[in-house]
């Protein structure tokens, strides 16, 4: 079993690591608790647009630079934006760590944020939003949160809109930036073959970073169901319905992923064999649940062809009326347990999922649950827990999202 290290530095960063000896590549992630959640209307975006300007070149070196001496060493890496976190992420062999660290680093530092460079960018990344407007099974989620979380930031989308990117100024990022990247908001996580000195080499890339500003508290968000429907040229209508779900650190939540694996979540869900298999209404149906630090949604989405969409809605009323009313099998509730179990246990075999695995737990738990810990909640789950989970959950007032070329609201949906 691998020992999970935990380590603050004296400016408040945090270190979380494990040391994997049996692989040879180490995962390693610079974390800061800045996504849109943090953002309002009129910046909305900024988060994700400072993570591309990290990659566009430092003081000593260019963005090209940074691409090769990645690719030099063999080594992966990349970025992402989310709700609650940005993280800078590579994977290298475990001989290569010291080099993956400082070229991190050099990013997180001593980006230069150059004008010009800022310019290209917002060509870039407006061309990304206009590929997101393009992905319409993509897009539809980003509606569905928005209609789910009201007015709160957590339904703002990453990458923001065409006319806050193109506004952006240097002093506008480099502000944003200083209020969000400061030491008591930025975690490193690493798994893998760790050098015996990690943590020193560690501490002495951070040692001169400083700052003491605290984040500051805002709104809980509340599920607050609406509707979102977009006109749009399509092939398929797309669809989107939520329901409350439950906050990340909440005990209950490995009751709502089982419930949610029953529901939609893999081939032989309910939801898959009566949509698609049994009416062939649709290729693309599923469910799944986004936990968050402090609410959740927990989501249902199909693709079906215009004029079909009245029927996928019924059935997806109809499948949830009668688990609320019959309930879930013992069968069903077995291999719920044993698929999230092997998933589970699968994805630890991943050094990039252990150190995402740390990073995440890190920033929106502030603990970290042993593997034992885990398999006990999902083994533990009773029927009755399950049957109560649904009842609850399913019986909530739904939100809507919808992409179609009518844009209306199918006569079957109940709000």
């Amino acid at each position: 079993m691998t020992v999970i290290i935990k380590h603050t530095l004296p400016n408040g960063v945090r270190i979380v690591a494990e040391s994997i000896p049996h692989v040879r590549s180490i995962a390693l992630g610079i974390w800061t608790g800045a996504g849109s959640e943090r953002e309002t209307p009129q910046n909305n975006g900024i988060s994700h647009f400072i993570e591309h300007m990290l990659f566009k070149g430092t003081a000593t070196r260019t963005a090209r630079q940074l691409a090769e001496s990645f690719d030099e060493i063999g080594g992966q890496v990349n970025a992402f934006t989310a709700k609650e976190m940005t993280c800078y992420y590579a994977k290298v062999l475990d001989e290569h760590f010291p080099t993956a660290l400082d070229i991190l680093t050099d990013m997180l530092f001593h980006s230069e944020f150059r004008s010009e460079e800022i310019e290209k960018e917002k060509k870039v990344i407006i061309e990304e939003v206009r590929m997101v407007e393009d992905t319409p099974d993509d897009l539809v989620h980003d509606l569905l949160a928005e209609a789910s979380l009201g007015n709160h930031s957590l339904g703002l989308p990453v990458i923001g809109t065409v006319e806050n990117i193109q506004s952006y100024t240097r002093d506008q990022l480099l502000s944003y930036m200083n209020d969000h990247y400061h030491p008591h908001n930025v975690i490193v996580s690493i798994a893998g073959n760790l050098p015996e000195n990690f943590l020193q080499q560690i501490e002495e890339k951070f040692a001169n970073y400083s700052g003491s500003q605290v984040q500051s508290a805002m709104d809980l968000p509340v599920f607050t169901p609406q509707q979102r429907i977009k006109q749009k040229v399509t092939e398929q209508t797309h669809l989107c319905v939520g329901l409350p779900g439950l906050a990340i650190g909440n005990s209950r939540l490995y009751q709502l992923i089982l419930l949610n694996n029953i529901l939609g979540g893999n081939m032989s869900s309910r939801l898959f064999q009566e949509i698609r298999e049994e009416r062939g209404l649709a290729y693309s149906v599923f469910s799944y649940h986004s936990a968050h630090k402090e609410t959740g949604v927990f989501a249902i989405y199909a693709g079906t062809a215009p004029g079909q969409e009245e029927e996928v809605m019924d059935v997806i009323h109809h499948t949830l009326d009668q688990v609320m009313a019959h309930g879930i099998t013992d069968s069903e509730l077995r291999k719920a347990k044993e698929q999230l179990k092997s998933s589970i246990m699968l994805g630890l075999e991943s050094t990039n999922n252990r150190m995402s695995r740390l990073g995440r737990n890190e920033i929106l738990l502030g603990r970290h649950y042993t593997l034992d810990e885990i398999m006990e909640h999902v083994t533990c789950t009773t029927l009755d827990e399950l049957n109560e989970m649904a009842r609850t959950t399913l019986s909530s007032p739904m939100s809507l999202a919808i992409i179609s070329p009518d844009g209306k609201v199918p006569n079957s949906f109940r709000g």
